[in-house]
């Protein structure tokens, strides 16, 4: 089963490179980040055209999250922790994976930037709910994939110049230090533990030719409870979409479970 998480940057404006994807590495699930669209304009009968069920959460001109799936999804809720701003950032669906049932949680992080601003402020709130709720999970299901843009840069080796990003939100260590309190409650870093040293950039900006340069950075995650490393067979930065005509500035990261 091949589990993907792609921040799709608008999924409408966007669906042609989504289409594309989906046609041709035939993801059985794929994780959507920053949809941007409210449930009611998004666009589920050309997602069911290709054999996919939507699940959504969605939100206007901002955030929103999905998941679709080419099987069945159960138990989906968008409401696992209180977000105090109702953003459309988190959507949990179980699935069934030969002998184990897996929760699947697909998150959008806030960005946080700029520092020292309510935006900050938030992001350390959610991070904080997501760390509790995902504590309290993990005593009722030890099989738990989460997954999408956690809009943080885990160390010196996941950006291409560390200095420009000290005092950034995605990369100040407080930051860090709560991706690695997720970690440490019982979840591995899919990525870095099957390629310790390898470059593994998910995302490069828009702007000042970053991605024909490589600027790029590591933001988008598959974190798996340790009882699934044993079956996870393989993790891949696809590069490909980023490379289309009017991509989104975030490539997918995709997982092979066995």
């Amino acid at each position: 089963m091949k589990i993907s998480s792609w921040n799709v940057n608008s999924v409408r404006a966007r669906i042609e490179n989504i289409k594309e994807y989906i046609i041709k590495f035939c993801p059985d699930i794929l994780m959507m980040q920053e949809i941007k669209t409210q449930d009611e304009t998004y666009p589920y009968d050309e997602l069911k055209s290709l054999k996919y069920e939507s699940y959504v959460f969605g939100q206007k001109s901002y955030n929103g999250v999905a998941i679709i799936s080419k099987k069945k999804l159960l138990n989906i809720k968008n409401d696992i922790f209180k977000d105090k701003l109702k953003q459309s950032r988190i959507i949990t669906a179980d699935v069934k994976h030969k002998n184990k049932n897996i929760q699947i949680i697909n998150i959008y992080t806030p960005n946080g930037n700029p520092v020292d601003t309510d935006k900050y402020s938030y992001k350390i709130y959610w991070l904080d709910s997501l760390i509790k709720k995902l504590k309290k999970l993990l005593c009722e299901n030890e099989n738990i994939i989460v997954g999408g843009d956690f809009n943080i840069i885990p160390a010196t080796e996941d950006v291409h110049n560390p200095k420009n990003y000290e005092n950034d939100a995605l990369f100040r260590l407080e930051i860090r230090k709560r991706l690695r309190k997720i970690i440490n409650l019982g979840f591995i870093d899919v990525y870095r533990h099957i390629y310790p040293e390898k470059e593994g950039y998910t995302f490069w900006d828009y702007t000042s030719g970053a991605w024909q340069k490589n600027k790029g950075m590591r933001i988008d995650h598959f974190l798996v409870s340790n009882s699934l490393i044993n079956i996870i067979k393989d993790v891949k930065i696809n590069k490909y979409p980023r490379g289309r005509t009017k991509p989104s500035d975030h490539t997918p990261i995709e997982i092979e479970l066995t």
